[in-house]
C-alpha cells in the first residue's frame, strides 16, 4: 500500500471530528444531483450554559458544505429558522441574483419554510457562507463553505477547517441598541489599557487620540462552536501535514492567529493561492480566511490559538498527535493582544495576479463614522442613501479607500475578488483577496476586472457597522 493511501486510511480510521476530514478520491464520473442545505435553530454549549443560535447543516449533518472539484454549487436552501433570512456565498461569484443578498432588489428575503435553489459554478477554496439578512450572522448562521481541487485531493495532506466566531448570549438587537444609544458597549469590561474614553470614542492614550479596536463586549470566542475550555482537540498523524483553513466568522472580532514557536506556510488567503511565507503569528480580520500548512514533524502537541486584539480574550483548537496528552489552555492570556496590522499582507504576493494592465477607470471613497454617535457610512452617504461607484463591463478598475475613521474596517466586495495594489501609498503586487483590512486613517487600494455585470454590495464586514450605515453599490452601468 502506497504512502498515501495509508495515510489516508490512518486519518479516515481514527478522526472523528468535525473540523477534519479525509479527502476522498473522486471518480471522473460524479452525480450531481442538488444538496440541501438546511438553515436551522439549534443550542450549543457556552461556558456551561445553553447558546441559542443558528447554523447551516448539510445533508450529511455537517455543518457547512464541502465540495469536491469540478462540482457545481448546486444547492437547494432550506430556511427553517422560524424567520425570513438570506444566505450570502462568500467568496462565491455567481450572477447577482444568486448572490445571496436581498438589498441589491434582485430577489426577495427567503421566507420561513420556504426552499430556493441555486446553481452556479463553484469557485474553489477556503470561503464560507452566512446570513445577509438583519443581524442574524451574530447568532451564528454561519458555515464554512470550502471547494476542493484536484491537487488537494491528490495531496498526502490532513484537512482541517475551523470557523471562529464572537459569541454573546444578548440578542443581536439588543447589542445594537446599545451601540446607537451611545453607550460603551463594554471597552472598560475588559480593562483595556490607555485611559479614558474620548467623546467620538476613540481612546485617549498619553493625551493622544489612538484607533478604537472593540465595539461590542462578548461573553465568549469560538472555535468551531466550542471555548478553550472545552477545545476541539484534531488527532493528527505522527509527522504528518495538516492543512488549516481558518476561516474569521466573527462579528466584529479581529484576531492574532499564534501558534507559539511552530512555523506555518501561508498558502492562500481569501481562497486565493500565494506565493508561500512562513511565520507564527498572523492577522485576521472579519470575514478573511488564511490556509496555513502546519508540519507536525518532531511534534506532538500544536496549540492554534486566536486572540481578539486588544484583549487577552482568546479561543483556539488543538493539534495532537494520536494518543498524546493535550494540555490545559486558559481562555485569557497573560497579557493583551496588539492591534491588528498590514505586517502579513504586504508580504503576500499572489500565485495567479491580475494580468498587467492600467487601470481604465480609478474610483476614490471614503470610509467615515465615529463611536458615539454611532454611524458609519462610505462618502458620507449612509444606506441606502449611498453613492454608488459606478463601473462598465470589461474595465479594469481601481478603487482607492480612504479610513478617514479612528477605527479599523474590514471591507468586503461581492460578486468580484480584487487584488491588493497599494497601501498606504506604497504600491505592490499583493494578494487577491474578496475582503480587505483598512487600518484607522490608512489607504488602500484594490483592483479589479468588471466581469460580473450587476448591482453589486461593498460594505465593512463589522456587522453593525454595516447596520449602521457603512454600505455602499458597485453597480455597471
Amino acid at each position: 500500500m502506497s504512502a498515501l493511501l495509508s495515510r489516508r486510511a490512518f486519518i479516515g480510521a481514527s478522526l472523528t471530528l468535525a473540523g477534519s476530514v479525509a479527502l476522498p478520491r473522486f471518480g471522473l464520473a460524479q452525480d450531481f444531483r442538488p444538496r440541501t442545505l438546511v438553515a436551522e435553530r439549534r443550542v450549543i454549549d457556552v461556558l456551561g450554559k445553553s447558546g441559542n443560535v443558528y447554523g447551516i447543516r448539510a445533508d450529511n449533518g455537517r455543518q457547512g458544505l464541502f465540495l469536491p472539484s469540478g462540482e457545481r454549487f448546486l444547492v437547494d436552501l432550506d430556511n427553517q429558522i422560524g424567520a425570513e433570512t438570506m444566505i450570502h456565498w462568500h467568496g462565491q461569484t455567481p450572477d447577482p441574483a444568486q448572490d445571496g443578498v436581498s438589498d441589491t432588489g434582485y430577489v426577495s428575503p427567503l421566507a420561513d419554510g420556504e426552499k430556493r435553489s441555486y446553481d452556479f459554478p463553484a469557485r474553489a477554496g477556503t470561503h464560507w457562507m452566512h446570513s445577509h439578512h438583519g443581524l442574524q450572522e451574530q447568532s451564528l448562521l454561519a458555515a464554512p463553505l470550502v471547494v476542493y481541487t484536484p491537487e488537494d485531493e491528490a495531496a498526502d495532506l490532513q484537512d482541517v477547517t475551523v470557523l471562529l466566531h464572537d459569541f454573546s448570549f444578548r440578542t443581536p438587537e439588543e447589542i445594537f441598541s446599545e451601540l446607537t444609544g451611545g453607550q460603551s458597549a463594554g471597552h472598560d469590561m475588559h480593562n483595556m489599557p490607555g485611559g479614558g474614553m474620548s467623546m467620538d470614542g476613540g481612546m485617549m492614550m498619553g493625551g493622544m487620540m489612538s484607533m478604537d479596536l472593540n465595539d461590542v463586549a462578548y461573553d465568549a470566542f469560538l472555535a468551531n462552536d466550542r471555548t478553550l475550555d472545552d477545545p476541539e482537540v484534531i488527532r493528527t498523524e505522527p509527522n504528518g501535514k495538516v492543512r488549516l483553513r481558518l476561516i474569521n466568522g466573527a462579528t466584529s472580532s479581529a484576531f492574532w492567529i499564534n501558534l507559539g514557536d511552530v512555523e506555518a506556510t501561508v498558502l492562500a488567503v481569501d481562497g486565493n493561492d500565494v506565493e508561500p511565507i512562513t511565520g507564527n503569528r498572523f492577522p485576521m480580520v472579519p470575514a478573511q480566511r488564511l490556509d496555513l500548512l502546519i508540519d507536525m514533524n518532531g511534534r506532538t502537541v500544536v496549540p492554534v490559538l486566536a486572540q481578539v486584539e486588544g484583549l487577552a480574550d482568546r479561543t483556539g483548537i488543538i493539534l495532537a498527535v494520536n494518543g498524546a496528552e493535550v494540555p490545559k489552555l486558559a481562555r485569557v492570556a497573560d497579557q493583551v493582544e496588539a492591534p491588528v496590522d498590514l505586517s502579513l499582507e504586504q508580504r503576500l504576493v499572489a500565485r495567479s495576479p491580475l494580468s498587467a494592465k492600467a487601470a481604465d477607470r480609478v474610483l476614490q471613497t471614503m470610509a467615515m463614522g465615529n463611536m458615539a454617535p454611532y454611524a458609519w457610512s462610505f462618502d458620507n452617504a449612509p444606506w441606502p442613501n449611498r453613492r454608488p461607484l459606478t463601473v462598465s463591463e470589461g474595465e479594469r478598475v481601481t478603487i482607492e479607500i480612504m479610513n478617514h475613521s479612528m477605527m479599523a474596517h474590514p471591507l468586503h466586495l461581492h460578486g468580484h475578488h480584487f487584488q491588493v495594489t497599494a497601501l498606504n501609498g506604497r504600491a505592490l503586487n499583493g494578494a487577491v483577496r474578496d475582503t480587505i483590512f483598512v487600518p484607522a486613517m490608512g489607504t488602500v487600494r484594490i483592483s479589479f476586472d468588471a466581469d460580473n455585470p450587476g448591482r453589486w454590495l461593498f460594505h465593512c464586514h463589522n456587522l453593525y457597522h454595516m447596520a449602521a450605515g457603512m454600505m455602499t453599490e458597485v453597480i455597471y452601468s
